[in-house]
């Protein structure tokens, strides 16, 4: 249990530099169990005069500068504190333990705006996502036209019997695909579309 995350001095300690103490009641962290948060209460036994918290079932005791004390032993033998405060910077420094760091954005992002000076809601949509979306309509676009093409020759009987069924068969395959496809991009759109002033999804 001496297993610790090391801290800066202001995160830890008080702004008289005397070490940080705990009491039953407050919300602390403790890297050595999770990133969990916890909160400490007296010894439910009422046997030690130490805190606890609750972990996986089972209880953990700590005095009040924080120090983990066994179950066995009425005073630590740890070297370090095994719980911090809960502060932005020592929950961050957990979430880097952890390895639940947030992405950070790495450079400036370019934004073009294409809203008209009365828009008074806008969705910010990474060009990526564009691009997905301009490609699904292009190929949507290219299958009707394609049986469009196949009907006019239907229609100036341009091709046989057999030839017009088999076609029929493949476009009537493609079709379905696309609409699927498309289906699928309308849900996405349509569940971003229901957190704006919008309100109501697109039924698909």
């Amino acid at each position: 249990m001496g297993k610790s995350i090391s801290t800066s001095s202001n995160t830890q300690t008080t702004t008289n530099s005397t070490p940080a103490t705990f009491k039953a009641g407050d919300s602390v962290l403790c890297p050595s169990l999770s990133s969990s948060l916890f909160v400490l209460h007296s010894d439910p036994y009422g046997k030690r005069d130490l805190l606890a918290l609750t972990h996986d079932g089972s209880y953990f005791y700590y005095d009040a500068q924080g120090y983990f004390v066994s179950a066995s032993d009425t005073e630590t033998g740890d070297y370090q504190p095994s719980l911090y405060h809960n502060t932005p910077a020592n929950q961050q420094a957990i979430n880097t333990l952890y390895g639940n760091a947030p992405i950070t954005q790495l450079s400036q992002r370019t934004v073009i705006d294409t809203t008209e000076a009365d828009d008074k809601e806008a969705v910010l949509l990474s060009a990526f996502d564009l691009s997905d979306i301009a490609c699904d309509i292009e190929g949507a676009i290219t299958t009707l036209n394609s049986i469009g093409l196949l009907l006019h020759m239907i229609y100036q009987e341009n091709i046989t019997h057999k030839q017009a069924l088999s076609m029929a068969r493949l476009s009537h395959d493609s079709t379905d695909r696309w609409a699927d496809l498309l289906c699928c991009r309308l849900n996405n759109i349509s569940a971003i579309l229901a957190k704006s002033t919008f309100g109501t999804e697109v039924a698909a």
